[in-house]
């Protein structure tokens, strides 16, 4: 397999996945709503950026005619206007297994997401299982189909140590909801690395895979180990459900959601995974504490610059 079509490929996991299959000599087609979100990739050895609407069926076949796989990595945390769960979640992957079958596409690797079931307590869980029920109706045997579940995912750039970051140097006092939610946080790179890997693996054809780091921590140990790490002392003081419910409906209705009732509903099932790192990819799972320390706080000043270079149209 050398010709790989990425979508999602300028995102954070998406990024470090171009990246990987581009050291790895593959040709690599960066499918982008916008051009402009992704044509740094292009600087990287054997990768092209190509502007398509993954919903014009007609367009998107032509994009992915001639590929050897493609990696499907779009989704959301939060609804907003048509971008919804039903759109991006369950609609987008049955077009992509759809167009795959079509244009004869052999491979098909998916982003789902951990713990995601059908009866799932959180819309958003919901629809990453109906996701990959959509993928194998659309695909229907051809492609072959890998799914990959991970837990959340840090590393630099990430939407998550970075925003506790901002939380704890912004407020000395810092209310958490759902204090008590476990997650088991895996590093981009290990999820970067089993994507590329599974191209090669022919073990991991219609598999699914859970991807997690080695330590389960509280939410309320990752916000106190964030502060720690930042030297600062700040005092965090858990709610209990029916504050953390009214916290989570207060910051749904702001302009930029940092959280909505969803959010919180998705962390009544605890995001671990209760099994090694899958051996198939050996690969040895990064702690957080071996790359928090490198990255935490530098978000605020990269998302401005980013910011700025999109409204200079550079």
């Amino acid at each position: 397999m050398k010709k790989i079509v990425v979508l999602g490929g300028s995102g954070f996991v998406g990024r470090q996945i171009v990246h990987k299959l581009s050291a790895e000599g593959y040709q690599i087609k960066v499918i982008a709503r916008c051009r402009e979100d992704a044509k740094h990739l292009t600087l990287l050895p054997g990768v092209q950026v190509e502007e398509c609407d993954v919903f014009f069926e007609s367009a998107f076949n032509r994009a992915i005619r001639g590929c050897d796989a493609v990696i499907n990595l779009i989704g959301i945390l939060h609804e907003s206007g048509r971008n919804t769960f039903e759109r991006i979640h369950v609609e987008l992957p049955r077009r992509v297994g759809q167009a795959c079958r079509t244009q004869g596409v052999p491979r098909l690797l998916h982003m789902s997401a951990l713990q995601a079931a059908l009866n799932a307590p959180s819309v958003y869980l919901r629809s990453k299982a109906a996701g990959e029920a959509a993928v194998l109706e659309g695909a229907n045997g051809a492609p072959q189909v890998t799914f990959f579940r991970p837990s959340v995912i840090f590393g630099r750039g990430d939407s998550f140590i970075n925003l506790f970051a901002r939380l704890v140097k912004a407020l000395p006092v810092v209310a958490l909801a759902k204090p008590q939610a476990r997650f088991q946080p895996v590093f981009v790179d290990d999820v970067a690395r089993a994507f590329v890997a599974s191209l090669s693996l022919a073990e991991t054809i219609n598999q699914g895979y859970s991807l997690c780091g080695p330590n389960i921590y509280t939410l309320r140990e990752l916000v106190q180990y964030v502060a720690d790490t930042l030297s600062l002392k700040r005092q965090i003081i858990g709610l209990n459900d029916r504050l953390s419910h009214l916290q989570a409906w207060v910051l749904e209705c702001l302009p930029v959601k940092l959280m909505t009732r969803d959010n919180l509903r998705s962390m009544h099932v605890d995001s671990v995974c209760g099994c090694p790192f899958p051996r198939v990819f050996n690969i040895t799972p990064t702690p957080l504490e071996a790359e928090v320390p490198n990255y935490v706080g530098e978000a605020g000043l990269q998302q401005t610059y980013i910011r700025f270079r999109r409204t200079a149209g550079r």
